[in-house]
Protein backbone atom coordinates (compact mmCIF):
# COMPACT_ATOMS: atom_id res chain seq x y z
CA UNK A 1 0.00 0.00 0.00
CA UNK A 2 2.84 2.36 0.84
CA UNK A 3 4.53 1.77 -2.48
CA UNK A 4 1.37 2.58 -4.39
CA UNK A 5 0.96 5.76 -2.31
CA UNK A 6 4.50 6.80 -3.17
CA UNK A 7 3.92 6.05 -6.86
CA UNK A 8 0.68 8.04 -6.82
CA UNK A 9 2.39 10.92 -5.03
CA UNK A 10 5.32 10.89 -7.50
CA UNK A 11 2.89 10.75 -10.42
CA UNK A 12 0.93 13.67 -8.98
CA UNK A 13 4.06 15.78 -8.48
CA UNK A 14 5.33 14.84 -11.96
CA UNK A 15 1.96 15.69 -13.45
CA UNK A 16 1.90 19.05 -11.69
CA UNK A 17 5.45 19.87 -12.76
CA UNK A 18 4.86 18.55 -16.29
CA UNK A 19 1.67 20.58 -16.59
CA UNK A 20 3.51 23.72 -15.51
CA UNK A 21 6.28 23.06 -18.04
CA UNK A 22 3.80 22.40 -20.83
CA UNK A 23 1.83 25.55 -19.92
CA UNK A 24 5.04 27.59 -19.94
CA UNK A 25 6.09 26.23 -23.35
CA UNK A 26 2.65 26.89 -24.78
CA UNK A 27 2.77 30.43 -23.43
CA UNK A 28 6.21 30.96 -24.99
CA UNK A 29 4.93 29.72 -28.36
CA UNK A 30 1.97 32.10 -28.19
CA UNK A 31 4.30 35.01 -27.36
CA UNK A 32 6.61 34.10 -30.24
CA UNK A 33 3.65 34.04 -32.62
CA UNK A 34 2.50 37.42 -31.34
CA UNK A 35 5.98 38.88 -31.84
CA UNK A 36 6.15 37.44 -35.37
CA UNK A 37 2.71 38.86 -36.13
CA UNK A 38 3.72 42.31 -34.86
CA UNK A 39 6.92 42.19 -36.89
CA UNK A 40 4.93 41.16 -39.96
CA UNK A 41 2.56 44.11 -39.51
CA UNK A 42 5.51 46.46 -39.05
CA UNK A 43 7.13 45.15 -42.23
CA UNK A 44 3.90 45.68 -44.17
CA UNK A 45 3.62 49.25 -42.81
CA UNK A 46 7.25 49.98 -43.65
CA UNK A 47 6.84 48.67 -47.19
CA UNK A 48 3.67 50.70 -47.67
CA UNK A 49 5.40 53.83 -46.37
CA UNK A 50 8.38 53.22 -48.66
CA UNK A 51 6.12 52.79 -51.71
CA UNK A 52 4.08 55.89 -50.83
CA UNK A 53 7.23 58.00 -50.41
CA UNK A 54 8.65 56.65 -53.67
CA UNK A 55 5.40 57.43 -55.51
CA UNK A 56 5.15 60.94 -54.11
CA UNK A 57 8.73 61.72 -55.11
CA UNK A 58 8.46 60.14 -58.57
CA UNK A 59 5.21 61.98 -59.27
CA UNK A 60 6.72 65.28 -58.12
CA UNK A 61 9.96 64.86 -60.09
CA UNK A 62 8.16 63.77 -63.27
CA UNK A 63 5.85 66.78 -63.03
CA UNK A 64 8.80 69.11 -62.44
CA UNK A 65 10.65 67.62 -65.41
CA UNK A 66 7.57 68.10 -67.59
CA UNK A 67 7.26 71.72 -66.44
CA UNK A 68 10.99 72.32 -66.97
CA UNK A 69 10.71 71.03 -70.54
CA UNK A 70 7.87 73.49 -71.18
CA UNK A 71 9.91 76.32 -69.69
CA UNK A 72 12.94 75.34 -71.77
CA UNK A 73 10.86 75.44 -74.96
CA UNK A 74 9.73 78.97 -74.05
CA UNK A 75 13.32 80.01 -73.39
CA UNK A 76 14.43 78.63 -76.77
CA UNK A 77 11.71 80.67 -78.50
CA UNK A 78 12.02 83.88 -76.51
CA UNK A 79 15.66 84.58 -75.76
CA UNK A 80 17.98 81.69 -76.37
CA UNK A 81 19.31 79.20 -73.86
CA UNK A 82 22.03 80.04 -71.35
CA UNK A 83 24.31 77.66 -69.49
CA UNK A 84 22.20 78.26 -66.38
CA UNK A 85 19.08 77.18 -68.30
CA UNK A 86 20.83 74.02 -69.50
CA UNK A 87 22.05 73.24 -65.98
CA UNK A 88 18.57 73.72 -64.51
CA UNK A 89 17.02 71.36 -67.05
CA UNK A 90 19.76 68.79 -66.50
CA UNK A 91 19.32 68.89 -62.70
CA UNK A 92 15.57 68.35 -62.99
CA UNK A 93 16.16 65.50 -65.46
CA UNK A 94 18.67 63.81 -63.13
CA UNK A 95 16.30 64.12 -60.17
CA UNK A 96 13.57 62.43 -62.20
CA UNK A 97 15.89 59.64 -63.31
CA UNK A 98 16.95 59.03 -59.69
CA UNK A 99 13.32 58.71 -58.58
CA UNK A 100 12.48 56.49 -61.53
CA UNK A 101 15.42 54.21 -60.64
CA UNK A 102 14.04 53.91 -57.10
CA UNK A 103 10.59 53.08 -58.45
CA UNK A 104 12.07 50.30 -60.57
CA UNK A 105 13.16 48.61 -57.33
CA UNK A 106 10.01 49.40 -55.34
CA UNK A 107 6.92 49.58 -57.51
CA UNK A 108 4.87 46.58 -58.62
CA UNK A 109 4.42 45.94 -62.34
CA UNK A 110 0.99 47.65 -62.38
CA UNK A 111 2.68 50.93 -61.42
CA UNK A 112 5.96 50.37 -63.22
CA UNK A 113 4.28 50.08 -66.65
CA UNK A 114 2.81 53.61 -66.64
CA UNK A 115 5.93 54.96 -64.91
CA UNK A 116 8.04 53.47 -67.69
CA UNK A 117 5.74 55.03 -70.29
CA UNK A 118 6.20 58.43 -68.62
CA UNK A 119 9.97 57.98 -68.42
CA UNK A 120 10.23 57.04 -72.11
CA UNK A 121 8.02 59.96 -73.16
CA UNK A 122 10.02 62.40 -71.02
CA UNK A 123 13.25 61.12 -72.57
CA UNK A 124 11.85 61.48 -76.08
CA UNK A 125 10.64 65.04 -75.46
CA UNK A 126 13.93 65.90 -73.77
CA UNK A 127 15.85 64.65 -76.82
CA UNK A 128 13.63 66.65 -79.14
CA UNK A 129 14.02 69.80 -77.03
CA UNK A 130 17.81 69.41 -76.93
CA UNK A 131 17.98 68.95 -80.72
CA UNK A 132 15.84 72.07 -81.21
CA UNK A 133 18.07 73.93 -78.76
CA UNK A 134 21.14 73.02 -80.86
CA UNK A 135 19.31 73.97 -84.06
CA UNK A 136 19.53 70.40 -85.35
CA UNK A 137 15.93 69.10 -85.26
CA UNK A 138 15.20 65.59 -86.44
CA UNK A 139 12.83 64.86 -89.32
CA UNK A 140 9.42 66.37 -88.55
CA UNK A 141 10.63 68.01 -85.33
CA UNK A 142 9.48 71.58 -84.90
CA UNK A 143 8.75 73.81 -81.94
CA UNK A 144 5.06 73.02 -82.43
CA UNK A 145 5.61 69.25 -82.43
CA UNK A 146 7.77 69.57 -79.30
CA UNK A 147 5.10 71.63 -77.55
CA UNK A 148 2.44 69.06 -78.49
CA UNK A 149 4.61 66.18 -77.27
CA UNK A 150 5.29 68.04 -74.01
CA UNK A 151 1.57 68.69 -73.49
CA UNK A 152 0.78 65.01 -74.11
CA UNK A 153 3.02 64.15 -71.17
CA UNK A 154 0.33 65.37 -68.76
CA UNK A 155 -2.06 62.57 -69.79
CA UNK A 156 0.68 59.99 -69.21
CA UNK A 157 1.42 61.54 -65.81
CA UNK A 158 -2.27 61.30 -64.86
CA UNK A 159 -2.29 57.59 -65.81
CA UNK A 160 0.85 56.98 -63.74
CA UNK A 161 -0.61 58.84 -60.75
CA UNK A 162 -3.87 56.86 -61.03
CA UNK A 163 -1.92 53.56 -60.95
CA UNK A 164 0.03 54.74 -57.92
CA UNK A 165 -3.12 55.80 -56.09
CA UNK A 166 -4.80 52.49 -56.88
CA UNK A 167 -1.79 50.57 -55.56
CA UNK A 168 -1.92 52.60 -52.34
CA UNK A 169 -5.66 52.07 -52.00
CA UNK A 170 -6.49 55.77 -52.43
CA UNK A 171 -9.87 56.38 -54.01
Amino acid sequence: MELSSVIIAVAGVAGTLGGAILTQRGSERVKRREIELVRGHEAVREEFSLRRTCYVELNREARQFTTALSRHLHVIRERGVTDADRLTLEEVRRAHLDRYSEAQMTAPEEVLRPASTVNRALSEVYGQVKRLERGEPGPGETMESAVRAQQELWDKLRAMRAAMRQDLGVE
